[in-house]
């Protein structure tokens, strides 16, 4: 596995991605929204007392740097270029009006002195730490409150070396919830292109409370047994744009969050104007995941184009009793699935809690979703759609939604759902009818 996951595999991996999107030039995109503008001035790590050995450790160099681009304020900002070397550090923040470039051969590796972690508050739509009450470790790279920020490169890495945290999550000996790779809260116009990102200790990218937020050509990856790795996270979040990646981690590839039942729901901060586009990978749990805390509600998503291959869900769309929010007008578009466990599972039974005091009568509601243009193989069973008994899932559409290499005795599992499915293969649920006339599902 490690040498699955080394950077000679991780730079040719990113290299053919880069050359299919070549290929895909003229295709339709939404990365132009933000785009990495050059900066007049640039300025190098080491110039700050920076050491890339991969034994010297560079957080105070980090913080140098970043203070010096926040008040010197620069017309137009500044790039901080990292150049070829491992660079070891620990967290540290980012400032507006920055880039951070990887160079070609840099590696910019997280310290795992995981006692002197600093600590950030809980994220209020949340209301405590997503593993543990209390605070939660802050992220390995962290933005609060930012504008026109760009983290990209020549194909650098960026390395969490999370495998200390992952044993530590594994027996049990966690104090706080772990680190997010990259996390921005209350920031806009964030771009994240061209590097590699591996072994987050938790979650990769994590946009919260953000608008106008890019990810594109990036490569995302930590091994399928590291817990919670998952690829991007838009949580309360909106016009976010995830494309042209390849992602392969221990948790779902892209799920779209907007906090955790009350608090959630108090907060009220929808995730809204998602585009996942040309994303392919594998995880062994979902390749695109809706919630489970999606409180503050998610709506107008996009995904399409995309690649789903040796993993638990395709396509899985969860809540819970509790959840309170919504989740709707969402459409997926030609998808194509390969060694697909479950392909398609939209439930009302996923999810924990924060505490005791979530509400039995905050039932969520889960309206027009359009699955359609969907091709798997090799698709163990066809999935399920399973609403609430006192707030069913409705104008759930299929259509041409074709699913093959499953079980002689597999079908559709449905409940407390109203829609309508199209050539859909296996023959669909009865609780989906194949009237033509149901003028909100069509090819």
């Amino acid at each position: 596995m490690a040498a699955l996951h080394g950077h000679g595999f991780a730079v040719t991996v990113l290299l053919v991605v880069l050359l299919v999107q070549c290929d895909a030039a003229e295709a339709t995109t939404c990365a132009g929204a933000v785009p990495a503008r050059p900066r007049p001035e640039t300025v190098s790590i080491a110039e700050f007392g920076g050491v890339g050995d991969g034994r010297t450790v560079n957080t105070w160099a980090f913080h140098k740097a970043v203070y010096r681009i926040q008040h010197q304020r620069r017309r137009g900002g500044t790039t901080l270029l990292v150049p070829a070397g491992t660079w070891l550090t620990g967290s540290f923040n980012l400032t507006s009006h920055m880039t951070l470039f990887l160079a070609r051969g840099a590696v910019l590796k997280a310290t795992q002195e995981t006692r002197s972690w600093p600590l950030a508050e809980p994220l209020p739509s949340y209301g405590r730490g997503r593993e543990l009450p209390g605070a939660r470790y802050t992220s390995f790279i962290h933005g609060d409150g930012l504008r026109d920020v760009v983290i990209t490169g020549d194909k650098g890495i960026i390395d969490g070396q999370g495998d200390v945290w992952w044993n530590m999550w594994r027996q049990r000996t966690l104090q706080h919830t772990r680190p997010n790779l990259l996390e921005f809260m209350h920031s806009s116009g964030i771009h994240i292109s061209n590097i590699v990102l591996k072994n987050s200790p938790f979650w990769n990218i994590h946009p919260v409370y953000c608008d106008n937020v890019v990810i594109t050509n990036m490569m995302i990856i930590a091994p399928h047994d590291s817990p919670n790795t998952d690829g991007v996270d838009p949580d309360s979040s909106t016009n976010v744009c995830i494309e042209d990646s390849y992602i392969s981690t221990g948790d779902d590839l892209v799920a779209i969050k907007s906090g955790w039942d009350e608090y959630g729901i108090a907060y009220g901060r929808p995730s809204s104007g998602i585009t996942i586009r040309r994303v392919r990978g594998s995880s062994p749990f979902s390749g695109i995941a809706i919630g489970s805390e999606a409180s503050g509600g998610v709506s107008n998503v996009l995904v399409e184009d995309c690649s789903i291959f040796n993993s638990g869900y395709g396509i899985h769309i969860k809540t819970n009793i509790g959840r309170g929010g919504f989740i709707r007008n969402i459409t997926v578009d030609n998808v194509r699935m390969n060694s697909v466990r479950n392909g398609l599972r939209i439930a009302g039974d996923v999810g924990d809690h924060p505490d005791e005091h979530f509400s039995q009568l905050a039932l969520p509601t889960v309206d027009a979703v359009s699955i359609k243009n969907v091709w798997g193989v090799n698709v163990q069973q066809p999935g399920s759609i399973e609403g609430i008994r006192n707030s069913p899932f409705t104008r759930i559409c299929l259509a041409n939604v074709k699913l093959f290499g499953w079980r002689n005795n597999a079908a559709w599992k449905c409940r407390d759902v109203h829609g309508a499915a199209l050539g859909v293969q296996p023959g669909p649920c009865a609780e989906l009818t194949t009237s033509l006339s149901s003028g909100f599902c069509s090819y």
